[in-house]
């Protein structure tokens, strides 16, 4: 039995001459003992055989890049067996090289998970350590000092010290941890892999933190086991602020109470100007008596309150396009961009909209656009207003609407995208596929042409599958053109 014997404090290097040596020898994995310096019981009752000196030009390895980098990780985990693991992939390679794309293989799988938690050590630390600055006099050319400790899983400091170096190249800092030490003065980056003890760095900047992370702390976006899974409670005792957590944990829904009872009487702070211009301009039409025109109605739907989404949304998006067009399209109701313009079909979906009638040739100017839903319906997160589907109700409420909408333009052609628009204008409830890119017959002459919303495009996951659902969606607008 060999048994070399390693300082195992994530050097490579060492672990890769050794294992040249013992592949020279044609020494098989099974015949070595991997051994620790510091394991010091081990080594009084050990008796194995030193790996033999190889000749000079004796070694000759060759291995794919990715088992080097895969090497390079697994060689810093605490792990005593990994050694002896990379040596076994290390000797299997030579008769299979395509080995580290079997990821079920067991060596590749185990060696898979110690690189993983390498990679994690090495996120916590570029994510965790916290410099100090020292109150001693300035480094060469009136540098500042600082000093930060750091406690890893693993043997990550000489990995990770070159991005600290170019990270923070303008000041000369010392990174000290149980596992190694790093230091850069501005001209010399040095590492050492000798333990370091724990220096005392409280300070007064340790109640700034705790002030800055007490502020930015939301209570409505708590996930505990999130939390804690980014930032595990074994760096918490080096974070000052994170004395702080438990107590605002206890506190936060009560917190989250509080800022929902304030939000219930404060105005939504992006639009409340839009709703106050909207409002402005339905007090100037209060008086106006219907004309039977578009603008009229326009006018009217402006101060529409007959379902309680005129509550929430900055105002009332109605119809635009040409009062004599053969052509109208109804989407299903306004979102984001549109509610705080006031006009239907501009956001992402309008623009995919836009640029299929440019494609086919044919002119928006001349459509009649239109929503079945002339409010925007939507629930809010963070500062984000999310669309939300309205619900039959308040389909049926805005039909009047769209009824009149249709009575005044006396279109030829509607186009109904989308399950809503289907409802409203038919009361039914058959599913879009079932009766897609089919002309079907209304009253008075009209003809009514089903499809698919381009918002239901943008949502599509699937590269292959939103291409053809596009090219679908071209060749039923394509069927406009008949009717211009």
């Amino acid at each position: 039995m060999h048994g070399p014997v390693l300082e195992g404090r994530g050097d490579f290097g060492e672990w890769r001459d050794a294992a040249r040596a013992a592949l020279a020898a044609n020494i098989p994995p099974e015949a070595i003992d991997w051994r620790l310096r510091d394991d010091e019981a081990g080594l009084l009752d050990f008796a194995g055989e030193p790996l033999p000196m190889p000749r000079p030009g004796e070694i000759q390895v060759s291995v794919p890049s990715a088992f080097v980098a895969l090497a390079q990780a697994v060689i810093c985990h605490s792990d005593k067996g990994r050694f002896a693991l990379l040596y076994r992939l290390l000797w299997r390679l030579r008769q299979d090289r395509a080995l580290l794309q079997f990821k079920s293989d067991p060596d590749v799988s185990q060696a898979r998970l110690l690189e993983k938690s390498v990679r994690r050590d090495c996120h916590k630390m570029t994510a965790f350590v916290r410099f100090k600055e020292l109150l001693l006099p300035q480094g060469q050319g009136g540098r500042r000092r600082f000093v930060a400790w750091f406690e890893p899983d693993h043997f990550i400091v000489e990995r990770e010290a070159p991005f600290f170096q170019r990270r923070f190249t303008d000041m000369d800092w010392l990174i000290a941890t149980p596992q190694g030490s790093a230091r850069w003065d501005g001209s010399v980056l040095q590492t050492s892999r000798e333990a370091a003890a724990k220096p005392d760095l409280t300070d007064e900047t340790d109640d700034l933190w705790r002030t800055y992370y007490a502020n930015i702390f939301n209570p409505a976006r708590l996930k505990i086991k999130a939390m804690t899974a980014e930032m595990p409670k074994k760096y918490w005792k080096n974070l000052p602020e994170a004395d702080l957590i438990p107590g605002l944990i206890l506190g936060a829904e009560a917190r989250v109470l509080d800022m929902a009872a304030k939000a219930a009487s404060q105005p939504q702070p992006f639009h409340h100007r839009l709703q106050a211009v909207a409002a402005a301009a339905r007090e100037e039409v209060l008086s106006a008596e219907p004309d039977g025109s578009l603008a009229s109605l326009r006018r009217q739907a402006g101060q529409c309150t007959r379902c309680p989404l005129h509550c929430k949304a900055t105002q009332t998006v109605f119809g635009e396009g040409p009062e004599d067009a053969d052509v109208m399209i109804v989407g299903e109701q306004p979102g984001d961009h549109e509610d705080l313009a006031g006009k239907p079909f501009l956001g992402p979906a309008g623009q995919l909209f836009d640029r299929t009638l440019g494609e086919i040739g044919v002119d928006r100017r001349r459509l009649y656009v239109t929503n079945a839903v002339k409010h925007f319906k939507y629930e809010t997160r963070g500062k984000r207003r999310i669309h939300q589907r309205p619900d039959a109700g308040e389909v049926q409420q805005c039909r009047w609407w769209l009824s009149q909408e249709i009575a005044l333009v006396q279109p030829k052609l509607i186009v109904a995208m989308g399950a809503t628009a289907l409802y409203a204008l038919t009361g039914g409830k058959e599913k879009v596929t079932d009766v897609r890119s089919r002309p079907l017959p209304m009253q008075e002459g009209r003809t009514l042409f089903v499809t698919v919303h381009p918002s239901y495009l943008l949502r599509l996951p699937d590269a292959q599958a939103k291409h053809a659902e596009i090219l679908l969606f071209k060749k039923d607008m394509e069927f406009i053109r008949s009717f211009e």
